[in-house]
């Protein structure tokens, strides 16, 4: 009589992600698609004609120091918000996640406003998806109870 060997299966424990590790994780993911859609455009005749001569493909834009200290700064704002994600406070974590988050996801949108080419469209689609799942991330923070004080009043948590 053969024996039977009874055999354990381990069951993966899901971890739950800190909220503020999700909103720096997706952040982190947003630029990825950002920095890489920019790169993919060098492969463009139009994007690398527009840098020979000094002015950005379709808007026209000159490329100056004005030009080139505002992009150094409009993507400098969502590198920041990795930080303020894992380190502000709960309070204004949530609101500058939600602000910043909706603002970037318009200015991506009016960005591809006419574009044509593939790529760009599908990585601002992501991108959008990416600053909206920041957004609802943010709008849905996890809350603590309230404290009721013995005058039976309610008092806002510590966060």
């Amino acid at each position: 009589m053969k024996t039977m060997k009874k055999v354990r299966t381990a069951h993966l424990q899901d971890t739950k992600v800190d909220v503020k590790v999700l909103l720096g994780g997706l952040w982190i993911s947003m630029l990825f698609v950002f920095a890489y859609v920019d790169i993919f455009g060098f492969w463009r005749a139009d994007v690398i004609n527009g840098a020979l001569v000094g002015t950005v493909s379709g808007p026209g834009f000159e490329i100056n120091q004005p030009f080139l200290v505002l992009t150094t700064i409009y993507i400098l704002i969502p590198i920041l918000m990795v930080i303020v994600s894992l380190v502000a406070p709960a309070r204004m974590n949530r609101t500058t996640n939600l602000i910043v988050s909706l603002i970037y996801a318009a200015s991506v949108v009016v960005s591809a406003v006419g574009e044509t080419w593939v790529y760009y469209i599908l990585g601002s689609v992501v991108e959008v998806m990416l600053l909206l799942a920041i957004a609802r991330v943010a709008w849905t923070w996890p809350r603590s109870p309230a404290v009721i004080t013995t005058a039976g009043e309610r008092s806002p948590s510590t966060n």
